[in-house]
């Protein structure tokens, strides 16, 4: 009996915790990692990282002048060499670690054992990217970040930077129109499109831009941020008014550029190799983002008169989208779908926007307009994509590079919030005033007064 109450007495507490720890697990992965996986993970890493190499591959025979030393020191067996490792920097997400490889090893051999290093050192993911010629760096995930996305307190945010995303790896996904000037974002509905669009809208409207909308669906998803749009098209018939006007406005952007570097007037516009960010900064024009929401609307005729203004739109878009970088216009297109089927010229202009944002589709072929020809695997992913988790999205570009990534939650009227406060940042651009939306005037309520009104009477 004495056993018995001694086994409940210390058998009570240690079932405690561990139910505690499987719940922080569950519910706050964080900060499980930082208490329990953490030193568990590292202590895996140093006591088993010489077998692990050898076991993955990753080890090359010694030198004859080590082993010439071993011998000559110790009886012990000459065993191969691992990559030498660098310091353990443990991160609120993972762990980082440098290798430095021997001699005939490249990283692509790093990479391959990226899931048996996962599983020995009980992590949730291994990257491997390559710091410079012979040094690799290893960045171990220790949970899924993705489940529950939490931005990184640090993100650096410069001009057309805008902090959208979270990658697998726990770094941020920038995007950068600088470096990515034009993309295309695909999604079924309720996949997350309309958050990343959020995102994208309430990061630029912080910053000295002119945001530009095409919203097909009667404004429904860009009308809440009127307030800091220059110009909203929400029908094919204003959408065919207003992209002559951003073609004007960008051959007159080409204009200063050509009188400014002395180049001749009659030089055509696609020989002009510099952009508005050679100017002095006080005769730049500010950058113009063009939002194109449910592009297939655009594309889409029932009449022969419709046929023609679609034919002109589209060839508009195709100059924006050719011309536009140098000019300061960038594009970020999104739909459902986006083939050669919408008609003549989707391919060509497809081809033109080099970043690639792939929510869950409804079908294969979706993902291929999308990802179809930067790799095969990024559909496959892509396609993978559950219901479950909203926000999921494949991002890639056409240089072969593609990596999962999750938006986090931003409410619509958080997002709204952000344009009206910086309404005042909104660039006068006299061609866009016609098509400047009408911001409903917020109604102002009376103060509550906390005086008593002194009582009535006779």
């Amino acid at each position: 009996m004495t056993d018995l109450t001694t086994l409940l007495e210390v058998g009570g507490p240690l079932a405690a915790l561990g139910g505690g720890a499987a719940y922080t697990r569950a519910k706050l992965p964080a900060v499980y990692w930082s208490t329990v996986g953490l030193p568990i993970s590292t202590a895996r890493l140093l006591g088993s990282y010489s077998s692990v190499m050898e076991a993955c591959g990753l080890t090359v025979a010694p030198s004859r002048l080590r082993v010439l030393a071993v011998k000559a020191t110790t009886n012990r067996e000459v065993r191969p060499v691992p990559p030498r490792r660098g310091l353990i920097r443990p991160t609120p997400t993972g762990l980082r670690i440098r290798l430095r490889l021997a001699p005939g090893q490249e990283p692509a051999d790093v990479a391959a054992s990226a899931e048996r290093l996962r599983h020995a050192w009980g992590v949730h993911a291994v990257y491997v990217t390559t710091v410079k010629p012979g040094v690799v760096e290893l960045r171990l995930v220790g949970y899924d970040v993705l489940r529950r996305v939490r931005m990184p307190r640090k993100v650096g945010g410069d001009l057309l930077k805008v902090p959208v995303a979270l990658r697998e790896d726990a770094t941020p996904f920038v995007r950068d129109y600088r470096t990515i000037p034009h993309q295309l974002t695909l999604g079924a509905t309720l996949s997350g499109k309309s958050m990343y669009l959020r995102h994208l809208i309430a990061g630029l409207a912080r910053q000295p831009v002119a945001l530009v909308g095409i919203d097909c669906k009667r404004g429904v998803e860009l009308a809440p941020f009127a307030a800091r749009l220059s110009a909203l098209a929400t029908d094919p018939e204003q959408a065919a008014e207003l992209l002559p006007v951003l073609v004007k406005e960008m051959e007159d952007r080409y204009d200063l550029i050509k009188a400014r570097q002395g180049i001749a007037p009659n030089t055509p516009d696609e020989e002009i190799t510099s952009d508005i960010w050679g100017l002095p900064e006080k005769q730049r024009p500010v950058p113009i983002v063009l939002f194109v929401d449910e592009v297939a609307e655009l594309f889409l005729v029932a009449t022969k008169k419709d046929e023609e203004r679609r034919d002109e739109m589209v060839t508009q878009l195709i100059r924006l989208a050719q011309l536009g970088r140098a000019a300061g216009i960038y594009l970020e297109v999104c739909g459902q779908r986006f083939g050669a089927e919408l008609g003549k010229g989707a391919t060509m202009l497809r081809a033109q926007l080099t970043g690639r944002v792939c929510h869950r589709v409804n079908d294969e072929a979706s993902a291929k307009m999308a990802l179809g020809d930067i790799a095969p695997e990024a559909v496959y992913a892509a396609c993978a994509i559950a219901p479950e988790r909203p926000g999921l999205a494949v991002a890639g570009d056409t240089s072969g590079g593609w990596s999962r990534i999750r938006t986090p939650y931003l409410s619509l009227g958080a997002a709204a919030e952000t344009c009206r406060e910086s309404a005042h940042l909104v660039p006068d651009l006299p061609s866009f005033k016609p098509f400047r939306p009408d911001v409903p005037v917020r109604p102002v309520e009376a103060p509550v007064s906390l005086v008593k009104p002194r009582p009535v009477t006779d």
